[in-house]
């Protein structure tokens, strides 16, 4: 079934960022997302705005949408933590991202992570037993936490729908919101 650009109209799409983000990973999903009618919102423990980088390279500056401290994950139906390596090595040792994501992990709730993005997932417990794939220096990583790692453009599991870099991004995308939507139809129906 072809994806409209109605096909998630309504759904609230948290995407948790701290400085540091790769910014493709959060403006290319976003975009995919808005325009099929989720509603995104940038969570970040960062005051103001956040930016986001361009491999090496500051780039730009986005407003956050909700203040970490006041984000609640249940005002929302999916998640989507972009990589760049900064952002996820902030968010997994501040301990109200790592009980946001967790929040998710435990409802079941729609999770995209791409590059380093599964990272914070790793603290989260939400990675245990799950086939996953990330930036390649995070597979050692992933491993040990218990998750079934693999070199793929794209792995979709259950909920749960990661890739590796950039490049993937179509296939990201693609997987990222036909996930959201058969979760947000089950969810609303």
């Amino acid at each position: 079934m072809p994806i409209t650009t109605s096909s998630l109209d309504g759904m609230k799409v948290a995407i948790l960022v701290a400085d540091g983000f790769e910014q493709v990973e959060m403006t290319e999903p976003r975009k995919a997302l808005d325009s099929a009618g989720a509603q995104t919102q940038i969570v970040s423990p960062m005051d103001g705005s956040v930016r986001g980088w361009n491999h090496h390279d500051k780039a730009d500056s986005f407003q956050v949408d909700v203040p970490l401290n006041a984000a609640k994950p249940e005002d929302f139906d999916a998640l989507l933590l972009p990589g760049g390596v900064v952002n996820p090595d902030t968010l997994r040792i501040d301990p109200k991202a790592v009980a946001f994501v967790r929040a998710f992990v435990e409802a079941d709730k729609p999770i995209a992570a791409i590059c380093h993005g599964p990272w914070t997932l790793i603290d989260a417990g939400g990675v245990k037993g799950r086939k996953m794939t990330s930036w390649p220096s995070l597979h050692a990583d992933l491993q040990n936490a218990g998750a079934q790692w693999s070199d793929k453009e794209v792995v979709v599991d259950s909920h749960l729908v990661t890739s590796r870099k950039p490049d993937d991004l179509p296939a990201f995308n693609r997987e990222m919101t036909k996930l959201f939507e058969l979760a947000y139809e089950a969810a609303i129906h």
